[in-house]
């Protein structure tokens, strides 16, 4: 008898605690991207929000702020937001975080990823369980991959098929250090700004060229502003992040918790197939519209990874060591 009451008295304690859990939920947590529907990435973001409030029948309550609002168009600042508590939650870029974790430098060193099953190794391996640690100790917590594609090369001065074809062209890059870096170590001239000037600068010829996944390519019409040449290298790719405030995700029950990272891995998962499906009818539509595009060879690859090993010297140390070693090692490893 007295060991049923305990029990009895434990359940009550249990659904009392987790009464008062979910009474201190917020009736809204904010959600930031930087692109929205129409891009995977923005997708990416409408299929977790829809998959918790589905799964949490509507205790959850997640709205989408696209286009860096909550930082004010400034995606770098994005994850200092979140670690400070002013957005709850976000689909962010390995990129535009890797200011303040420096690990997440390792998807922009050049031509270290050649496929999707390169990009799968890392993210699926060692290193991306050493990456999740890393953003975790940050103050935020890391939930599952999602996928922005391989950033391609487009310019409107010529075909680029060798290193040499990039000298002296003006690209516009995204606010990293290390792009610096790639660029100049392939004779360009990289010049970071956002996405708001970029468009204005390739208009007016004030850039040559810029770097971007095939979505963005053919979502924002970039061939309308003269980028009539298009290479695809495969040179980087920027996986996407679903992820928590760390003091927002003390809040939720252990069963919430639970159903936010399951939603978040299914809506990964789903994004990613869907983006990587879509590739053969996005790139036809580009050609379609009479750019040039260009498939470099494992040759014509090779050329451009040997002139940019100068980054790998400046970058590793600043990455690590061991961490750059596991993504090569899994890359070489993943057909095996």
């Amino acid at each position: 008898m007295l060991k049923r009451r305990s029990l009895l008295a434990a359940a009550a304690a249990t659904l009392l605690f987790s009464a008062v859990a979910q009474a201190d939920y917020k009736d809204e947590y904010t959600v930031s991207t930087v692109l929205p529907s129409a891009f995977p990435w923005g997708q990416a973001a409408d299929k977790w929000v829809e998959l918790v409030k589905e799964r949490s029948d509507g205790r959850i309550n997640m709205k989408i702020y696209s286009n860096s609002q909550l930082v004010s168009g400034d995606q770098t600042k994005e994850f200092s937001a979140m670690r400070s508590g002013l957005i709850d939650m976000s689909v962010g870029s390995t990129i535009n975080w890797s200011p303040q974790v420096p690990e997440l430098n390792l998807f922009s060193l050049p031509f270290l990823m050649p496929d999707y099953a390169a990009i799968d190794a890392i993210t699926q391996g060692e290193a991306g369980e050493a990456i999740f640690a890393a953003i975790k100790k940050r103050g935020v917590t890391p939930l599952a991959w999602g996928e922005n594609g391989f950033r391609e090369l487009s310019n409107s001065k010529q075909t680029i098929d060798e290193p040499t074809d990039l000298d002296g062209l003006k690209i516009r890059v995204v606010g990293s250090p290390l792009f610096q870096d790639t660029f100049t170590a392939l004779g360009a001239n990289p010049t970071q700004m956002s996405w708001a000037d970029a468009k204005p600068a390739l208009t007016t010829g004030a850039v040559d060229g810029q770097e971007n996944p095939l979505s963005v390519f053919d979502v924002a019409r970039i061939d309308q502003v003269g980028q009539e040449y298009l290479t695809r290298w495969h040179y980087m790719a920027d996986p996407l992040v679903f992820a928590v405030s760390n003091s927002i995700w003390d809040q939720f029950s252990p069963e919430d918790q639970a159903l936010l990272k399951q939603a978040a891995i299914d809506a990964g998962q789903w994004e990613i197939e869907k983006s990587r499906s879509e590739i053969d009818a996005t790139l036809a539509a580009i050609k379609e519209r009479g750019v040039e595009v260009t498939e470099l060879t494992d040759e014509q690859r090779d050329a451009f990874m040997k002139a940019t090993q100068s980054v790998y010297e400046t970058w590793t140390p600043r990455i690590g060591e061991d961490l750059v070693k596991q993504a090569q090692e899994a890359v070489a490893s993943r057909n095996q």
